[in-house]
């Protein structure tokens, strides 16, 4: 058997043909299906309006500054994610204020959020951590008592449900990514879903160069208005090309969260009895919630980082892609030296991410595949295990 990726996106000859139309129009940027995707989105979300974007950084960026978040404000979020989430407070001019994590969800701690909460407070960003939407029910609560904005970082959580509301429909605005491992994929790209129509029309104006938010209706080039700068803007514009394949993977949305979910169980069955790991924390009843963006599992507390990045190591050299999600973000050399963070900050953040090893997952997976990972996982902790001896 050839090596088995880490991930790999699903793309089949729809796709294809949605993107090839495309190129066959003539009409690459600022077109129709811009409009359909932004559409098919906030609608999964149960929100009125969509914003596509090119990436989910510039995403959060864009709504942190359209929503006045700048230079002496604190936007609290979470040490353990994607290293994007904390930058785009640092973009926008503000400061990521961490808070530790629950580990059982492995997102943001709710009992932990009021004490970091200060008057220069002005937003919490949280993170649905490989696709789990546990505890943004309290964290939005949170946020309302205190009159602070509450912004989801959805990038890895499409298509997920937490009591009864999708993924996306928390907060002033959610945030979704669409790289190539995620749930669907346009390449790269993001979304902006709200309900609020004057963020979403600053929004649009933003990402495109802070021309009018009209400026692509009708002849915009004899109307002056595409070269018309209303305010300090970005190219942040997603093209028709990268919006053609969104909706086209959209169609297939729950059909991708099913085989996602079809892998994540196999993982589950071949691995509960294996005492040395900690398998992602799934509550009885909440199996259709996950989107699954990853499948993560840790190894238990007599394991240090050393032994897990030996054990992943093993793996790769077996052909078996696996990898270490996520290095703290407080740790990383950029926000020591700016933030004066240290370890020992966020104890628990610090002792998940040193112990985590995400497993190939992608839609196609097959029992084979999958049994594979597992045995060579096995094998590498048994090797840690007599090396313990």
């Amino acid at each position: 058997m050839s090596e088995i990726p880490l991930s790999q996106p699903d793309i089949n000859e729809s796709d294809i043909l949605a993107v090839t139309s495309v190129m066959r129009s003539g009409r690459l940027s600022i077109g129709p299906r811009q409009d359909l995707f932004e559409q098919m989105v906030a609608e999964r979300c149960s929100r009125t309006q969509g914003v596509a974007v090119s990436s989910g950084t510039a995403g959060l960026h864009m709504v942190l500054e359209a929503l006045g978040i700048g230079p002496g404000d604190e936007v609290i979020t979470t040490p353990f994610s994607f290293v994007a989430s904390a930058n785009c407070i640092l973009m926008a001019g503000a400061k990521p204020v961490f808070v530790d994590i629950d580990p059982a969800s492995l997102n943001l701690d709710p009992a932990r959020l009021e004490a970091a909460i200060t008057d220069k407070t002005k937003a919490i960003l949280a993170v649905e951590i490989f696709g789990n939407p546990k505890h943004m029910d309290r964290i939005a609560q949170i946020a309302g008592a205190h009159e602070i904005i509450l912004i989801e970082d959805a990038c890895e959580g499409l298509g997920g449900v937490h009591m009864g509301k999708p993924v996306g429909s928390f907060g002033r605005a959610a945030v979704f990514g669409f790289y190539p491992n995620k749930q669907i994929t346009t390449g790269e790209g993001g979304m902006i879903v709200t309900d609020d129509d004057r963020l979403a029309d600053l929004c649009r104006s933003m990402r495109n160069q802070g021309r009018p938010v009209d400026a692509h209706k009708g002849d915009a080039n004899k109307s002056g208005a595409w070269l018309a700068h209303e305010r300090m803007g970005y190219n942040y514009r997603m093209s028709e090309i990268t919006a053609a394949l969104g909706c086209s993977q959209m169609e297939r949305l729950d059909t991708f969260l099913s085989a996602r979910r079809n892998v994540a169980g196999m993982y589950m069955r071949r691995l509960m009895d294996f005492d040395d790991l900690i398998l992602p924390n799934v509550q009885p009843g909440t199996e259709e919630d996950m989107s699954w963006f990853v499948f993560v599992v840790r190894l238990s507390d007599q394991y240090a980082h050393v032994e897990r990045d030996r054990i992943i190591t093993g793996m790769r050299r077996h052909e078996v892609g696996a990898s270490n999600y996520f290095p703290c973000i407080h740790l990383q050399p950029f926000y020591r030296e700016m933030l004066g963070h240290k370890k020992g900050d966020f104890p628990v953040s610090e002792s998940i991410s040193e112990r985590t090893i995400a497993l190939p997952f992608f839609n196609r997976m097959d029992e084979t595949q999958v049994e594979l990972v597992c045995h060579t996982l096995k094998v590498m902790i048994q090797r840690e295990q007599l090396l313990k001896r």
